[in-house]
């Protein structure tokens, strides 16, 4: 049992906060009704992404064996056989599907999107640079229009493009992880590597750093979003927003170690209380 709950990977469920964000930056948490909606479409993403970790661990099954953090992974390890990883994957995607076809036609055909998208990367365009990353970023744009579409919120062009830049920034650093491993230990953890450099990706990690910020304070002033939330003082969050990205930074390019941006979120306090507080302080001025 604890092997198959490892393979679906409930840990990096984290990352489907993605879907909530649009009902938190609307104003609207506070209603039951989408609340209610919001978390059956939170839990449909849930179980699509670990359908999704079954297929990427079925595909790399290989390569884990030859990494030596992943080689501890399920499959990779021979804790559970093939047969079985494939009905996990049927049975997760089969309730997902379920649990989004009572939310909405939409909510249902983005998750069957996520999925195919999924399908494509683990088949051929993970071993494409930029392309790779790009996907993965596009993962956490279509995770916020399901939550979109669960409750009916129009989104800001603004948040839908930090979106994208805030997850290609966290997978280039991912990347570099396993550049410098290559590097260090001539073990290539993944085939694209050899599509990428310390120099170019250290460069691409600044560069989206400072967009980010910049998208993030365009977001926070635009027209659109002040008078719909009827508040002027949300600017003042981006303190911690620039924070984050700092100690990001810090974590990649001095301490050289970022790795899973999950793991990170789970461990270094220092980033658990710069978010913390960001979320406290956009509450405390949308919804107070």
């Amino acid at each position: 049992m604890k092997a198959l709950i490892q393979l679906l990977r409930p840990s990096h469920y984290i990352k489907n906060a993605f879907v909530l964000m649009p009902l938190f930056f609307a104003g609207r948490a506070d209603n039951l009704s989408d609340l209610s909606s919001v978390a059956i479409a939170f839990a449909a993403f849930c179980l699509m992404a670990s359908a999704v970790y079954v297929l990427n661990d079925i595909s790399d099954i290989e390569a884990d064996k030859q990494h030596h953090k992943n080689q501890t992974r399920p499959l990779a390890a021979g804790l559970i056989t093939l047969k079985t990883a494939y009905c996990l994957l049927a049975l997760c995607f089969v309730i997902s599907l379920l649990l989004a076809s009572s939310v909405s036609m939409s909510t249902l055909l983005l998750l069957l999107g996520y999925f195919a998208l999924n399908v494509a990367y683990s088949v051929r365009l993970k071993h494409i640079p930029i392309i790779d990353i790009s996907i993965i970023s596009s993962g956490f744009v279509l995770r916020l229009f399901v939550g979109s579409t669960a409750v009916e919120v129009v989104l800001s062009q603004w948040i839908v493009i930090m979106t994208f830049l805030l997850a290609l920034f966290l997978a280039i650093s991912k990347r570099r992880d396993d550049v410098l491993i290559f590097e260090t230990t001539g073990k290539k953890m993944r085939a694209v590597v050899d599509g990428y450099t310390l120099k170019f990706l250290d460069a691409s990690i600044s560069m989206l750093g400072a967009i980010i910020v910049v998208a993030y304070l365009m977001y926070v002033t635009s027209p659109e979003v002040t008078q719909r939330l009827g508040n002027d003082s949300l600017y003042l969050t981006s303190l911690f927003v620039v924070i984050g990205v700092l100690r990001y930074l810090h974590r990649t390019l001095v301490h050289q170690d970022t790795g899973s941006p999950t793991k990170i979120a789970l461990s270094d306090r220092f980033m658990q209380t710069t978010i913390g507080l960001w979320v406290a302080s956009f509450a405390w001025i949308i919804y107070l």
